[in-house]
């Protein structure tokens, strides 16, 4: 790495055990905490993962809301994580007058309307052992250093053939060749797609999001150039398991992210991208599959019409 980006990264990277409860109680204060969950079809897992974070703000105080968003849910998902204790909004009725888009950031968008939270952690419903560390870290930096905005996780994923530190396949072939080629100063990160950070209300609401999961690269390089790279930092939080998706999934990915770090380096342009995959047919036959790829964008919360007046309701 460059000497600005080696500094950052030593000045910047911090570890979960650095930010011990009681810091963050001194210094949580008034300051709001939201914890939001993006949900599709996870009911054999985001029951417990509400339930840890129930836990954490019932024995510390450092979690105010827990909420899931169900992003279209056809099983159980929305009903195990009532039970668990978390408030649960379906997508489509969250601002049901600008209609509602697949994708996960579209109930990332949606959550800033019907949380509180001065500070919002996203915590992805599919971990597997879900721990407290996973929130207390991503608190620590923004609870102690006002200019911090954004908070990035990293952290091990114990995947078939990738060393600990491994990003991930998507990350590795493609997230970080692109940063690297076309935002140097953010090849720090360790983790640029991890589902686990957290940002400021003030920042969340300033920046566009991604229908789709181009939604965390987005607002990473977003961030850089509205805040400049001081205001990330970025916490080892261990290791973490959760489910994973096949080759041809995590492709159609690929596409969304490749589609969005393009733009934001070229300036190029569309609401719908598209991915032509192939399958056998019944014959044996290979057959083309062509995806459409939804990388639309919402505009910035805080230009929404109402959603001042929104915020001031929930709250």
């Amino acid at each position: 790495m460059k000497l600005p980006v080696q500094t950052w990264f030593d000045r910047s990277t911090s570890r979960a055990r650095d930010w011990p409860v009681q810091r963050l109680q001194a210094d949580k204060g008034r300051t709001r905490v939201s914890v939001v969950l993006p949900a599709l079809d996870e009911e054999p897992t985001v029951g417990g993962v509400v339930r840890m974070v129930r836990r954490l703000a019932e024995d510390t105080g450092l979690v105010d809301e827990v909420v899931v968003m169900d992003s279209g849910s056809t099983d159980r998902t929305a009903e195990v994580a009532r039970a668990a204790g978390a408030v649960v909004h379906h997508r489509d009725d969250v601002l049901p007058e600008l209609g509602s888009r697949p994708g996960k950031g579209e109930v990332l968008w949606k959550s800033l309307t019907v949380t509180t939270g001065d500070v919002v952690v996203f915590v992805d419903a599919d971990l597997l052992d879900p721990q407290p560390h996973l929130v207390t870290g991503l608190l620590g930096p923004l609870l102690a250093d006002p200019s911090v905005e954004l908070v990035k996780g990293c952290y091990d994923r114990p995947l078939p053939g990738a060393g600990h530190a491994s990003g991930g396949r998507v990350t590795e072939l493609v997230a970080r060749p692109l940063i690297s080629r076309w935002f140097p100063e953010l090849s720090g990160v360790v983790q640029p797609l991890a589902g686990e950070y957290a940002g400021r209300r003030r920042l969340l609401e300033a920046v566009p999001f991604c229908g789709g999961y181009g939604v965390e690269i987005a607002l990473l390089i977003d961030t850089l150039r509205l805040r400049g790279l001081s205001a990330i930092a970025q916490v080892d939080l261990g290791r973490r398991r959760h489910g994973n998706q096949d080759t041809a999934a995590l492709g159609r990915m690929a596409a969304q992210i490749s589609h969005v770090v393009h733009e934001r380096a070229l300036g190029a342009t569309g609401d719908v991208a598209t991915l032509t995959q192939f399958s056998r047919d019944e014959y044996g036959h290979y057959a083309p599959v062509t995806h459409l790829l939804d990388v639309a964008e919402r505009p910035p919360m805080s230009t929404v019409d109402g959603y001042a007046h929104r915020v001031a309701k929930v709250s």
